[in-house]
């Protein structure tokens, strides 16, 4: 029972969207009405509001790594095993995903799942944004960066502990994250793919308006 008590709280965690709640904080247009459509950091960036992208990324990043680091400290107190952390941790990045609140209508999970990570592991988690940070510089594709950061973080998380229950987590959410950028593949391929730091036309617009 305690499994599932803990499972339903970290999917409700994860269903509060900062993306939009900044956005609505700071005046800005719903993230999801322009640019890609999604409420997470990058489109809100798009806005041109680097304030509101940060504060997005901080919220999204922090609520995933508090409801596993929460599990984890309670853990001995409350007699759970790794099972019940990992299924936490898929909880909060699902409550993103599809989030409850929010009509079901989430983001795309890159920094739920940087904090899920920094959670279970901080070596874990600043590997994984490592990862990400050399690619974006390189190449300003934060979508390209994030795919490649999801196919590494299971091999990371392999390399320091082996097979664990939490594997399968990361496994999974690897794959939902490279799932969830599939518009984003058909993109880079097609040269289409927006940059790190590019306005959206649409808040642009929409900024000049207020």
């Amino acid at each position: 029972m305690i499994t599932v008590l803990l499972a339903l709280a970290a999917y409700l965690i994860g269903s509060i969207s900062f993306a939009v709640v900044v956005s609505k904080v700071y005046g800005l247009s719903d993230p999801r009405t322009y640019g890609s459509g999604n409420p997470g950091a990058t489109n809100v960036l798009r806005s041109g509001n680097k304030g509101a992208a940060i504060w997005t990324l901080v919220g999204d990043a922090f609520k995933g790594w508090l409801a596993v680091w929460l599990t984890i400290h309670f853990a001995a107190r409350l007699g759970i095993g790794d099972g019940t952390i990992a299924l936490v941790a898929l909880a909060v990045f699902l409550g993103h995903l599809w989030p409850v609140f929010f009509r079901f209508q989430g983001g795309k999970g890159v920094a739920t799942a940087l904090g899920v990570l920094l959670a279970l592991d901080v070596w874990l988690g600043l590997a994984t944004l490592a990862t990400w940070l050399v690619i974006a510089y390189a190449f300003r594709y934060s979508s390209l960066a994030a795919l490649l950061a999801a196919v590494f973080a299971p091999f990371y998380y392999g390399l320091l502990f082996g097979v664990e229950p939490q594997l399968f987590a990361v496994v999974v959410m690897s794959g939902l994250l490279v799932w969830r950028h599939a518009s984003n593949i058909g993109n880079l391929m097609a040269g289409k793919e927006s940059r790190i730091g590019s306005k959206s036309k649409a808040a642009a617009a929409a900024a000049k308006k207020k």
